[in-house]
């Protein structure tokens, strides 16, 4: 017999914490990006002046996920095995915000389903905190690199 869905149940505040730590982690990640795209425009030279780099920040911080992962595989050498695992963590975020409750909503009402969806959820959320972090130290080794005395 299935267990009825309870909001207020533990099992289902556990699916929704996951999903809004999928949610806090690709924007983490969209963060991350953004911040390897900037310091990379530093270290080329690209922007000459407080404003470029505030205005150039501004719309690297309002793109997509999508967007950042398009626009840093063109300046970025990333192992084969990274890119891959980048473009599966945008993947698979678009689809936990725009489709996972449209597609498994059947499965929130069974607490095996909700399991099943917490482990996916979870598995996420460590793929996407690994790769932000990869991410922070390719910025980190980017940033040491430039003479900020220029």
């Amino acid at each position: 017999m299935k267990e009825n869905f309870v909001p207020g149940d533990e099992n289902s505040k556990e699916l929704f914490t996951y999903f809004g730590l999928a949610v806090y982690y690709s924007q983490a990640l969209e963060q991350q990006l953004a911040n390897l795209i900037m310091v990379m425009k530093v270290s080329q030279g690209d922007l000459q002046s407080a404003e470029q780099f505030n205005e150039n920040f501004r719309k690297k911080l309002s793109s997509s996920l999508g967007q950042l992962v398009n626009e840093i595989q063109h300046h970025f050498s990333f192992t084969d095995e990274e890119s891959t695992k980048l473009k599966a963590i945008w993947k698979q975020r678009n689809y936990i915000v725009h489709d996972y409750f449209k597609q498994r909503i059947h499965e929130a009402f069974d607490k095996q389903g909700r399991e099943a969806m917490i482990v996916e959820l979870r598995t996420f959320c460590d793929e996407a905190r690994l790769m932000e972090i990869r991410l922070q130290e390719y910025t980190e080794q980017l940033f040491n690199q430039i003479d900020l005395e220029k």
